[in-house]
């Protein structure tokens, strides 16, 4: 190395030095789309809840790139015994939570414990734990009564661990492990975080949740913004640093600013045409696989959202760089065949009842969805009754299955895939079918990732067959960075470890 270039390289790293000593002075103000009504993810595991609990509190595991779950507060993969019912978990040593406290298996026992009690997810994962106990100081083991699948995938969201002195049935202490502290919160105003010096990072490169953490910021304000374009102007005058769910139709706006930039979230969740298999029209397996041949997907997702920035067609469940990204099974997705879907009709001795959707103006690209629907599906000789209510009737009609046949809704893609909604007897379309039963059960006995990526081609290919709902494609989020921050990387639960504010 010659003298200049060591002089060059010094300079350089005493200037990044000096950066990061101005950036850790900075603070970073959130606007998000409305106040979270607890910070008790165990008990409202919603996306804002999520968004600030995640900063605050940590996880055994959480979520890479590819939405596998990797260690965070566990020190490696479990240990899995030989009939796939026992998962003995090594606990990182030398990490401390907020109150100075140390990190250790009676922690994780409490926590999950209470999970196990208040938590939707958690109750299920109740169902099939035979116990659970502290192995020694840095280690736990959960015996299960029989082989579950997701049980990483539900470990890595919202079954935080707590100082298992702080735990209650209501909490009123929040104390983590995480990069960030709680220092105040006042309802409707602000959630107010600070760095907690004393947080011992994982390793490894950062991949969506996974791999270092750096509580780059000394301050992070989440602060409620109800209004959506209340969080532009505040994005591109410069009061916010981030502003999360912005509508689409801001892109120009936020993108001719001088002092914010647009960032689109790619894979944000997913729309679907979700059919009732209980009563009514579509308990026919033929007119359920005429509408799927009928729709066009993407005529209903450029109507959705106007321009193919913010949305993609894939008949695929999961989107390209998920590990559940199959096309296996996919069929009668494609361009729309409403001349085929008319031969089912007939086949099917379709009377011409007309064919009810619902779907609410509260989420216009639903509607949008609807609209185009109705047009292919009439083109191919269904008589189509559209029933555009609000949102809460939607929710309140589809629990009765004879009030529709259709309805029209949006989701996130899961962690793990069977926790998909539709996928769960119970939940409105009622899809029960004995080889979804039998699909879904060889996918809860496999352990590994191969294996499970095997099961789950079979439960989409059966998906696929059984036709319980015609899934639209996939769409993207949108939400605003001020300029002068360099390094935000978006996900899905939108995170500011690792992120530099502007100076």
């Amino acid at each position: 190395m010659t003298k200049t270039t060591f002089l060059a390289g010094c300079l350089a790293a005493l200037a990044a030095q000096a950066s990061m000593t101005q950036a850790a002075d900075g603070i970073l103000t959130v606007a998000t789309i409305g106040e979270p009504p607890t910070l008790d993810a165990m008990q409202t595991p919603t996306d804002i809840v999520l968004t600030i609990d995640q900063h605050i509190f940590e996880t055994l595991y959480t979520y890479d790139a590819q939405w596998k779950s990797v260690p965070l507060l566990a020190a490696g993969m479990p240990e899995l015994s030989a009939d796939g019912l026992t998962y003995r978990i090594p606990l990182r040593q030398g990490v401390t939570f907020h109150d100075g406290s140390a990190f250790d298996s009676a922690d994780v026992v409490a926590s999950l414990t209470r999970w196990m009690k208040v938590n939707s997810k958690g109750k299920q994962v109740s169902e099939v734990v035979d116990s659970l106990s502290a192995d020694g100081p840095d280690a736990v083991v959960i015996k299960l009564k029989s082989r579950y699948a997701p049980l990483l995938a539900t470990l890595s969201q919202a079954s935080i661990i707590l100082p298992s002195e702080k735990i209650a049935d209501e909490l009123t202490e929040f104390v983590g492990t995480g990069p960030y502290a709680l220092k105040e919160r006042r309802p409707d105003q602000y959630t107010q975080l600070v760095r907690f010096d004393g947080y011992v990072s994982p390793e490894g490169e950062p991949s969506n949740y996974a791999g270092k953490r750096q509580a780059i910021a000394k301050e992070i304000r989440f602060v409620p913004v109800p209004d959506a374009n209340t969080r532009v102007e505040g994005l591109i005058s410069g009061q916010f640093d981030f502003a999360d769910s912005l509508p689409v139709s801001a892109y120009d706006r936020v993108e001719a600013s001088d002092k914010a930039a647009p960032v689109i979230f790619q894979n944000q969740g997913w729309t679907s045409m979700n059919m009732n298999m209980k009563q009514g029209l579509l308990t026919s397996k033929e007119l359920r696989q005429a509408v799927q041949l009928a729709l066009n997907p993407s005529d209903m997702m450029l109507a959705a959202f106007s321009d193919d920035r913010f949305f993609s067609v894939d008949g695929s469940i999961f989107p390209e760089g998920f590990l559940w990204h199959t096309a296996s099974g996919v069929t009668r997705y494609g361009e729309g065949d409403p001349e085929g879907a008319a031969k089912l009709l007939e086949q099917a001795g379709y009377d011409g009842t007309p064919l009810r959707i619902l779907t609410s103006r509260q989420y216009e690209f639903h509607y949008k969805i609807g609209e185009v629907a109705k047009a292919y599906l009439e083109a191919a000789g269904f008589k189509v009754d559209l029933q555009v209510v609000d949102w809460a009737t939607l929710t309140t009609r589809r629990a009765d299955p004879a009030q529709w046949d259709i309805f029209i809704t949006h989701s996130n893609f899961p962690g793990d895939p069977s926790t998909i909604n539709t996928i769960t007897d119970s939940y409105p379309g009622w899809y029960v079918s004995d080889q979804k039963a039998q699909a879904v059960s060889t996918y809860l006995a496999s352990t590994s990732d191969d294996e499970k990526a095997k099961a789950w081609e079979g439960v989409q290919s059966v998906i696929y067959d059984d036709a319980p709902l015609f899934k639209v494609g996939n769409f993207n989020g949108l939400s605003g960075i001020a300029k002068g921050i360099p390094d935000y990387v978006p996900t899905y639960w939108p995170h500011f470890w690792n992120v530099t504010p502007k100076e």
